[in-house]
């Protein structure tokens, strides 16, 4: 049983572009990943791992990884990153070739012992395509790795989302196979969380039992379009990121996921006077 707490940040979706150039015409991620990653320097604690769970370029070019690892040098916690559907795998691996992927070539899975938890990415990208589906390597890696251990609590990580979120555009895109990934959660009770990113905005919701959620991006959301009556649609929402936080305790401990917006706000102020008067 782990006697301390372990907090993992989240950050997803980045799609960062060559200098100078804006998604859709609009958005400057570069700008929204350096106001993110402030943010991340500014805890405290610090996280234990900044996850960044996808989508890490918008275009897989050279000149794409190359501008994300000038900005991810700022960053000064240690990281961890999966590949989503934007990115491509062979340039991926060539920019941030230090990971501890568990292959030499294809699906860039990786596991990382953080304390006494495991924290576990997962390469859910079809080349060329926008939905995930998790290959047979990659299955049967991830059914090798989870029974490595019965008792260490596991933190699961993917860019596409195992379960439908009701913005229709989106739910076509998300896991294919997640009736596997479900077989081996359940055969693994020390998996504690499912995390993904993809749709540019928080949900949750369980998963073959466990807690699951959505992180949010840095820079631009997905209309929360519930009955259809936009096109593919994004909205400037507040940026946020996730801080999953360990608690120790019986059994696997607990698992309590924080959204943290992205910004410059007023506090923190005390409740109470010095008296103990609330005020």
């Amino acid at each position: 049983m782990s006697a301390q707490r372990i907090v993992i940040a989240q950050i997803t979706d980045l799609h960062i572009k060559a200098p100078g150039e804006l998604v859709c015409g609009r958005v400057d991620t570069a700008s929204a990943l350096a106001h993110c990653i402030e943010a991340l320097n500014r805890l405290s604690p610090r996280p234990d791992l900044v996850v960044i769970s996808g989508d890490l370029a918008d275009v897989p070019l050279a000149a794409s990884y190359d501008h994300l690892v000038r900005l991810l040098a700022k960053l000064e916690l240690p990281f961890a990153a999966v590949p989503g559907n934007h990115d491509g795998r062979e340039l991926f691996r060539a920019a941030l070739p230090d990971l501890g992927y568990a292959q030499p070539n294809g699906a860039l899975n990786s596991i990382h012992a953080v304390g006494d938890i495991d924290v576990i990415l997962i390469d859910s990208v079809v080349p060329v395509a926008p939905h995930g589906e998790l290959d047979a390597e990659t299955l049967d890696w991830l059914e090798s790795t989870l029974g490595r251990s019965a008792t260490r609590p596991a933190l699961l990580f993917l860019h596409h989302p195992p379960f439908a979120t009701g913005i229709a555009h989106m739910d076509v895109q998300n896991l294919r196979n997640a009736d596997k990934l479900a077989a081996i959660v359940r055969a693994h009770p020390r998996t504690r969380l499912i995390a993904a990113g993809h749709v540019h905005r928080a949900a949750s919701t369980t998963f073959a039992g466990v807690s699951a959620v959505i992180c949010p991006a840095p820079n631009h959301a997905v209309a929360l379009d519930l009955d259809g009556r936009l096109p593919p649609s994004f909205k400037i929402e507040p940026p946020g990121f996730l801080l999953h936080v360990y608690l120790p305790g019986e059994g696997f401990g607990t698992i309590a996921t924080h959204l943290v917006p992205v910004g410059e706000f007023a506090g923190p102020f005390p409740f109470f006077a010095g008296d103990g008067r609330y005020l």
